[in-house]
């Protein structure tokens, strides 16, 4: 059934256990008649599952999943580790977090476990394996998600306490090489004994960088063996379904790409801003999101959460989606790799914290104008589904994130306004605006079949990812560097020698000194005199082999090397210096675009994305207006309507607001 994953399609996510029993086959038969393929069951529903230790009540999810097989519809059930039930928080206390300053993780939210916690390994392994063993062979349950939206605790309780001793004596064998590589010389931080060594307690932001970075990698490691535990588990019982996780709310601290990497495909729950104030951003920042998560596997995911109506818990409630917006962004998911889309949820909780994270279906259970959009959208998938099955997205040009790198900088934040996420957001909108197509791959991954690379703040850098780089460029291809690379070395410590560091040979360039400016704005000047803005870091540069192509304007610093580029064997490596403003990126990035002759659809106002998915059914060209007003885009030629079919052609086309084009390509 792994096959299934593959399917372009559309689900809901459904409580059964939320809603009395009379209403299930109404609500299962809507689905069917609306054109729903798969539906998300089970993963906070622990304690209806297991009322007591030992004591399992599946009937109801029986019943439940029988009529879902019934009417055809296909299942994904998950984990319910996420929300322990109270029996077990009470009798086995060990399962629930410890913060910082000592104060406990109490039940009453959700996600109160210790992935370290014994009893929560011993418990969560048990409902995991009587669920695997229970429906391994139901005709609709296709797959499973482990727990729900993994993210980082910092636990601080004994057990984690016990195991990070453990993990760093594993990681550095001797007292000698831990207190080396954490240099705990400074301020009299060195160990005598294992027993010395505890977690961070107290929170405060000022411990040893080395330290906190490792606890980080630690807690990364302790999520990746809970959920495997869980992964044996489901692939001893079900070897035929497939295995995902829900990532949320980028940019993360937790290593999607170490927790992603047991899985056969990732998952992202997505919820797009509706605030008429966002509407500059969000598409860009939602484009972004999806390419980090389809990066996450270097293969196409799922949305395991979409955006169906107004959200409201966490924060006050958010606008209502404008019309269109819901199928708009469905489409927008599926333009960059998306196969399956499942909604939360099917109807609005009528109990609960997030009784006002609206579903599909308000409280008032009278389907309306979101449910009209709804039914719409899945016809229009349906229509594409087969066409679309095995379709990707291939590009030229590739970003690199790291979580390391985000922890690093925020473990010792470098300036003012200096943010990781925001600053590959910058170049990612730019490319995004540009019509070029772009991958967001962890780095260190393989760089075959791209030609320009775009490496931010790679400010923990070893030897293999500098060796990989130098040779990416020698080889032909385009790299780009940004402030703050090669500062550091794996264990978190300065590196004494001039930066980039292990970049320097290849960038051709060394900084001669820095200036964190903050938030101030600086002038950036180019090689035919134009002036932008530029702010956060001031590098100035000192070229050996390469060529200054942008010049600091203002400040002592007027005149002194901000951008250079370095031939490097049959490539070139560009050093940024600075955070250039976005049009300074754009104009750098066109001119690359048109040097390297990438891929590309030129001229699409703000707001438009384009997107080609091809595959076996061909060539698809996704045009989504993502605004609230019409918005014009030139076509270069003729084309054929996939969606409902038509010719369209060649100049103006008008997309009205949050309006969705799909052609076909020649092959």
């Amino acid at each position: 059934m792994r096959d299934k994953m593959n399917n372009v399609q559309i689900g809901v996510d459904y409580y059964p256990e939320h809603w009395d029993e009379s209403m299930w086959e109404a609500d299962i038969s809507l689905m069917k008649e609306t054109g729903v393929k798969v539906v998300r069951v089970g993963e906070f529903a622990w304690s209806r599952l297991e009322p007591a230790e030992a004591v399992y009540d599946f009937a109801w999810l029986d019943r439940s999943l029988d009529l879902m097989a019934r009417y055809g519809l296909q299942v994904v059930i998950g984990t319910p580790t996420a929300t322990p039930p109270r029996w077990l928080t009470t009798a086995y206390p060990d399962v629930l977090p410890v913060f910082a300053d000592g104060r406990t993780f109490h039940p009453g939210v959700r996600h109160h476990r210790c992935y370290n916690s014994r009893s929560l390994r011993l418990f969560g392994a048990r409902i995991t394996a009587e669920l695997a063993r229970r429906y391994a062979g139901h005709p609709a349950v296709i797959g499973w998600q482990t727990d729900n939206e993994f993210g980082m605790l910092d636990c601080h309780c004994d057990a984690c306490n016990e195991a990070f001793r453990a993990w760093v004596r594993a990681k550095y064998d001797s007292l000698a090489a831990l207190n080396a590589a954490w240099g705990t010389v400074v301020w009299s931080g060195e160990y005598g004994t294992w027993e010395e060594l505890t977690v961070p307690y107290g929170g405060s932001p000022h411990q040893n960088p080395s330290l906190l970075l490792d606890y980080q990698r630690f807690q990364w490691d302790a999520v990746v063996s809970f959920q495997q535990e869980q992964i044996d588990l489901i692939r001893q019982y079900c070897p035929e379904h497939f295995i995902t996780h829900n990532f949320h709310s980028y940019p993360q601290r937790l290593d999607q790409y170490a927790v992603g990497a047991a899985l056969d495909v990732a998952s992202f729950d997505y919820y797009p801003n509706t605030s008429p104030l966002k509407q500059e951003t969000t598409p860009y920042s939602g484009a972004l999101s999806l390419d980090v998560t389809r990066g996450i596997k270097r293969r196409n995911f799922w949305i395991m959460e979409q955006l169906s109506g107004s959200p409201g818990c966490w924060m006050p409630m958010w606008r209502t989606p404008h019309p269109g917006m819901i199928r708009a962004y469905v489409w927008q998911a599926i333009a960059r790799g998306a196969d399956t889309v499942v909604h939360f949820r099917w109807r609005s909780a009528v109990a609960g914290a997030e009784q006002f994270w609206h579903g599909l279906i308000d409280h008032s259970n009278v389907p309306g104008r979101r449910f009209a959009e709804f039914a719409g959208l899945c016809g229009e998938v349906n229509e594409l589904s087969e066409r679309l099955k095995g379709s990707v997205l291939q590009h030229e040009v590739a970003i690199l994130h790291s979580h390391e790198q985000k922890v690093a900088l925020d473990i010792q934040p470098q300036a003012e306004g200096f943010d990781y996420y925001e600053n590959i957001k910058l170049v990612h909108r730019s490319l995004t605006k540009l019509g070029i197509g772009c991958d967001v791959i962890h780095a260190g991954e393989p760089l075959d079949g791209y030609k320009l690379v775009i490496a931010p703040s790679l400010y923990v850098l070893d030897e293999p990812l500098a060796a990989q780089l130098e040779a990416f460029a020698a080889a032909g291809g385009t790299l780009l560097l940004t402030p703050r690379t090669g500062v550091k070395n794996p264990d978190n410590l300065c590196v004494m020698s001039p930066l980039p560091g292990l970049l320097s040979r290849a960038a051709g360039v060394t900084v001669a000194e820095y200036d964190p400016v903050g938030r101030e704005t600086h002038a950036l000047v180019d090689g035919e005199g134009r002036t932008y803005a530029c702010s956060q870091w001031c590098d100035l540069l000192t070229p050996d082999t390469a060529e200054p192509v942008a010049w600091y304007g203002d400040d002592f610093f007027a005149g002194i090397p901000a951008v250079t580029a370095n031939r490097f064997g049959a490539g070139q490596v560009y050093y940024f210096g600075t955070f250039a403003e976005e049009s300074y990126w754009t104009a750098l990035l066109a001119r690359l675009a048109g040097e390297q002759e990438l891929q590309r659809f030129a001229g699409l106002p703000d707001g438009v994305q384009a997107t080609v998915r091809r595959g076996p059914g061909g060539r698809f060209l996704f045009l989504l207006n993502l605004n609230r007003v019409t918005q014009t885009v030139t076509l270069p030629a003729g084309y054929r309507r996939a969606l409902g079919g038509g010719e369209v052609p060649a100049g103006e086309l008008a997309l009205a607001p949050f309006g969705v084009e799909i052609l076909e390509l020649p092959e």
